[in-house]
């Protein structure tokens, strides 16, 4: 049926209405999309653009350079050494197990540092870099960069790592440092993120922990730019960190040297201070281990053997360990009673082996006593009766309060892991510590150092020095922190009259002087370095034993403390061996060798010894200068 041109005309018109509706609305939507793109394109563009950099740019952390130590005459005791490690980042790995086994197929992978890295994925976050393999050859690294596409995460790097290059001489000292661990980051509140760093060695024990935020030092970071597959294509800017401060420490390593090699076996400690300023030139704790071990990871067969050495290598005797100090705490006691004025110098004691107090018999350790004895000779021959009477008379309050004066009870402020503070006991520590009251029995026992009496190689050596310098002068181990010198320990005046003092230094001059002297043996005999002394044996149990007839850990402790030159103090030294049996003839042949060792800079002349031991000295010499050099070899092809 044909339209009119009436209806025709009305169609049209009706399509041309609906056409403009459609057209606007399609222009309308067209210029909504317009302003959105607008808004997406030119107001949005900064954050979009940060969005894409963040995708192809990483910030990325450099370690700083860890401060340096140095001796006092600047001999290097720990340094840092390049090496190449293979860090992966879990999430950027996706399938973890299997870019390992493809890693494996490249690289040789030690058992335990996989097993140890694959702990660490599991307790670490997905983005947190871990190291997979640590020390790896520059070819491991060339495979693993030229198999980079198939090894998704893995990447490589060049770090630094902790070294000792004087190995065991310093272990006890220095300390070591290890891969930061849970309890290092505990010591912060909010753990700086440098120390998430892949194989990032933290301070674990020794001057290495005391002073780690010195010798950290402050991360860098550069931004880098990396593809899909997260492997850098270059370096877009980068900000240096600060390199940690280097430390000058006041030990000699000639001298740290010298102890070790004349200890030998032994169980022992020797300390040597500088009485000018407290400088500690020598602090030996023996035996020792290298400490290396602990940097790269120690098995477990190796940490086994110094474990359950019954020698205690890992220990660091100087300073951790607590011994009666025996005879050796006589001077204390002598001071106690001139300071007080309740004694003099000529006034004596009669020793008959033994003295009876409530009913209980204290023996000398000569059994058929001394006979009359006064202050320098009961020095001299050690009689423990003359002893135990002046404990009588001046009481534990007034030992103890000399005791903590001549730096005993202390634990000084020396860098060092488990710094004791020993004991001096008087009668509100019994009473607090064991609830029972102090009885005149254990102030006899106090006024020959055994009993509740306990006291550390470092605070012995402290003592000598306070006795030498009537000064309270106290350790100082580092000498430098960068380029500022740290104070001075010199300390002031202790109040002591001058008389007591030279009483005490004249006793201890014949302890190792006069031929009744118990130290006379390891005499000096070189004017102007004679050294005044003290021996001193420390029970290990409660009874008396035959040192000859026992096991090693059964007999007594040797002790020796003594100052030089006699007239003119210069250092003073402390030695202990443990289980040495006796102090005249264990500790004090070791401190007269250590002095003379320590006043000459050197080996000292052979005239400096009595004319019969020349020949013994020159063949000791001898042979610790052979092993000195030998170990210097050893050590120079293990770096």
């Amino acid at each position: 049926m044909r339209r009119t041109a009436r209806e025709t005309a009305e169609s049209a018109r009706r399509i041309s209405r609906r056409g403009l509706l459609l057209g606007a609305g399609q222009l309308g939507f067209a210029g909504l999309l317009a302003l959105r793109m607008r808004h997406l394109q030119v107001d949005q563009a900064d954050e979009f653009r940060l969005l894409a950099e963040e995708n192809r740019i990483s910030i990325r952390f450099i370690p700083p350079t860890r401060g340096r130590i140095f001796d006092r005459n600047g001999t290097v005791i720990a340094e840092n050494e390049p090496t190449y490690r293979i860090i992966l980042v879990p999430e950027d790995a996706h399938d973890v197990q299997d870019v390992i086994s493809r890693l494996s197929m490249l690289v040789e992978l030690d058992e335990n540092d996989l097993n140890r890295a694959l702990t660490a994925i599991q307790n670490s976050r997905p983005f947190d870099p871990v190291t997979i393999a640590d020390r790896v050859s520059w070819e491991d690294i060339s495979r693993v960069a030229a198999n980079a596409p198939a090894l998704p995460g893995v990447s490589t790097e060049v770090g630094q790592s902790r070294t000792y290059p004087q190995t065991n001489l310093y272990a006890h000292v220095a300390g070591y440092v290890a891969k930061v661990q849970e309890r290092n980051l505990r010591r912060y509140e909010d753990p700086p993120a440098v120390l998430s760093l892949p194989g990032f060695q933290f301070g674990q024990v020794g001057i290495e922990a005391k002073y780690e935020d010195l010798l950290r030092g402050e991360a860098g970071a550069k931004r880098v730019e990396v593809n899909s597959a997260n492997r850098v294509m270059r370096e877009l800017d980068r900000r240096e960190g600060k390199a940690g401060d280097d430390l000058q420490l006041t030990v000699d390593t000639e001298l740290q040297d010298y102890i070790t090699a004349r200890l030998g076996e032994e169980s022992a400690s020797v300390v040597v201070m500088d009485l000018e300023h407290g400088d500690l030139k020598a602090i030996v704790s023996a035996p020792s281990y290298d400490p290396n071990k602990f940097v790269r990871g120690i098995s477990t067969a190796d940490y086994s053997i110094l474990r359950d050495n019954d020698h205690r290598p890992l220990a660091s005797k100087t300073v951790q360990d607590a011994y009666p100090p025996g005879s050796t705490f006589k001077m204390v006691t002598a001071l106690a009673g001139l300071d007080a004025g309740l004694i003099a110098p000529d006034e004596t004691v009669y020793c008959p082996g033994h003295l009876e107090v409530s009913g209980r018999r204290f023996h000398c350790w000569k059994r058929s006593g001394h006979g009359n004895i006064n202050l320098e000779q009961s020095l001299r021959h050690s009689c423990d009766v003359y002893y135990y009477d002046l404990a009588l008379k001046v009481g534990i309050e007034r030992i103890a309060a000399m005791a903590r004066r001549l730096g005993l009870g202390e634990a000084f402020d020396v860098p060092m892991s488990a710094v004791t503070s020993g004991l001096v006991p008087d009668k509100a520590w019994k009473k607090r510590q064991q609830g029972q009251d102090w009885v005149i029995g254990d102030s006899v026992n106090a006024s020959i150092g055994q009993g509740f009496v306990l006291t550390s190689p470092m605070q012995l050596a402290v003592m000598a020095a306070r006795i030498a310098t009537g000064r309270s002068i106290s350790p100082r181990l580092v000498k430098r922190v960068g380029n500022e010198d740290t104070p001075s320990q010199a300390g002031q005046d202790l109040g002591l009259n001058p008389n007591h003092l030279l009483q005490i230094h004249r006793a201890m001059y014949s302890v190792s002087n006069n031929r009744r002297g118990t130290a006379y043996k390891s005499r000096i005999i070189a004017e102007g370095n004679r050294m005044a002394g003290k021996t001193g044996t420390a029970q290990v149990s409660s009874t008396v034993v035959d040192n000859k007839a026992v096991a090693w850990e059964k007999r007594d402790h040797a002790l020796f403390v003594n100052f030089a030159p006699w007239d003119d103090p210069k250092i003073a030294v402390a030695v202990i061996v443990e289980h040495g049996g006796g102090g005249s003839t264990a500790a004090a042949p070791i401190a007269r060798d250590v002095t003379l060792q320590a006043l000459y800079g050197g080996d000292p002349p052979l005239e400096a010894y009595p004319k019969k031991d020349r020949p013994h000295i020159k063949e000791l010499q001898a042979r610790l200068f052979r092993e000195r050099e030998d170990r210097k070899a050893a050590r120079s092809s293990q770096a």
